[in-house]
């Protein structure tokens, strides 16, 4: 299982949602997406980005699949131009313990 997790600080914070409910069309975007989930930042909690993505894939061919989906494509150009910065991890969660 490949976890991908994404986060962003936005140019203006205020569309953080707008960026979550763009992101949110991308659920169930390929086959071998295990888990997708689109998170902004909360009031009076602890955080140093707006957005955060937390998703999982069967393997690298599966998240490759996403990444090079049409939809996918349209909607990263689409929100690129709100984002101030992208942070991004992928890792391999064979072989690792709990």
């Amino acid at each position: 299982m490949i976890r991908h997790i994404v986060m962003w600080t936005l140019k203006k914070p205020g569309d953080a949602a707008h960026f979550k409910a763009q992101l949110d069309t991308c659920i169930g975007l390929v086959a071998g997406m295990r888990r997708f989930e689109v998170a902004i930042r909360t009031a009076a909690l602890e955080a140093n980005c707006d957005v955060v993505l937390y998703s999982g894939f069967t393997d690298a061919a599966a998240l490759a699949a996403c990444q090079n989906h049409p939809h996918h494509q349209q909607i990263s150009a689409g929100l690129g131009p709100l984002r101030a910065t992208r942070s991004v991890l992928d890792h391999d969660l064979e072989g690792t313990t709990p």
